[in-house]
């Protein structure tokens, strides 16, 4: 046993470079595991760092200063910033707010209805006794959410400080990572070896490939709920802002988010329109726009930055998001890719045949 260990040890860390790179990848992922809430200020301004730097990039490139290009583009955060602030999450939560006091109960007692006229129809499958205790089950249910959403609201009032400081510290981080970027990485350069091959390539592989992701996925959440609103907009449906935005988030968590977003998409459309052809309508069109962002849009946008199986994706995005929740399923695929990257920069005996002849000559 001990053998093996020793062997399977020389096979994969015979390089100093790979017990360096160990070292990183393990201090970072302790760092966020245990200090993620914490540090959620630095993180999301990291995440909007990176999203902003291809602008300022790009306006670097067609002559102007390094600080008139972060300053030009930091103002247009602040913009948008303030404008979801004062603009759409109000309009969000105002119809979050109607569809749960409106909406909700119809949609409730008319469940409720179909319940009931199903042993009349199916007297064999299901019998009165038992639609009397789903029902009950579900007002039960009903009761408790209430009362959770009551109490949420009463305990979320001293979280009210930490979402200003976070509102504060959040332009102040993004600021200084545009303009300091390169004193950071340099800074960050000091404790690591000079002799670091494997650390560089994986470095500049994931740099572009998580900058990348990271505005691509903003751009294609930004096209996906615009198209969505104003496709519902024309439709007449209500709450286009609300559905609008909860389909443009679902396109941050591929294949599962698409599924569970149908739901309120379907019955904010059955409450409107019932079944009828304008319902058949708003889901064809909601399945169009699904159809152009999975098979138009997001290899246009990604399209060979991100070559992971389904299966990979879907495990990363369980994995991951069970361990940091929503920055987990975001940072998904990125961090999926980025052990796809360290594996096949791994060293392995095999890169050293050298080494390997030497050492058997000597024995």
């Amino acid at each position: 046993m001990l053998r093996i260990l020793k062997n399977w040890s020389e096979r994969y860390f015979s390089d100093e470079e790979a017990v360096y790179l160990l070292v990183v990848l393990l201090t970072a992922g302790l760092v966020i595991l245990f200090f993620g809430g914490m540090l959620a200020p630095v993180l999301a301004s990291i995440v909007i760092a990176y999203l902003m730097q291809g602008l300022v990039s790009g306006l670097e490139r067609h002559g102007m200063r390094r600080l008139l290009a972060v300053n030009l583009v930091f103002t247009l955060f602040l913009g948008l910033l303030i404008a979801t602030l004062v603009v759409l999450l109000p309009m969000v939560w105002r119809q979050t707010l109607l569809l749960v006091q409106d909406q909700l109960p119809h949609l409730l007692k008319n469940g409720e209805t179909w319940l009931r006229q199903l042993p009349e129809h199916y007297p064999e499958v299901i019998s009165m006794e038992q639609v009397n205790s789903i029902v009950a089950v579900i007002q039960r249910q009903v009761a408790e959410a209430g009362q959770g959403v009551l109490t949420l609201s009463l305990a979320s009032i001293p979280n009210l400080v930490e979402v200003m400081v976070f509102l504060v510290l959040l332009p102040l981080l993004v600021f200084f990572f545009l303009k300091d970027r390169q004193t950071i990485i340099n800074w960050l350069m000091r404790f690591l070896p000079r002799r670091r091959r494997i650390l560089d390539h994986v470095w500049h592989e994931m740099d572009d490939q998580i900058a990348n992701y990271v505005r691509g996925k903003a751009i294609e959440i930004l096209l996906v709920g615009s198209a969505t609103f104003i496709a519902f907009l024309l439709l007449g449906m209500h709450y286009t802002v609300l559905l609008a935005v909860l389909v443009g988030l679902s396109v941050v968590v591929p294949y599962i988010g698409a599924t569970v977003v149908t739901l309120p998409v379907a019955a904010a459309a059955y409450v409107q329109f019932g079944w009828s052809g304008d319902f058949a309508l708003v889901m064809v069109i909601y399945g169009v726009i699904q159809f152009i962002d999975g098979n138009i849009l997001v290899p246009l946008l990604f399209s060979e930055a991100v070559n992971l199986h389904p299966v990979a994706i879907i495990t990363a995005i369980l994995l991951f998001g069970g361990m940091w929740g929503l920055w987990g399923v975001f940072f998904a695929i990125p961090l999926a890719t980025l052990i796809k990257a360290v594996i096949n920069a791994w060293p392995s005996q095999a890169d050293y045949p050298d080494t390997a002849e030497q050492k058997g000559q000597a024995d």
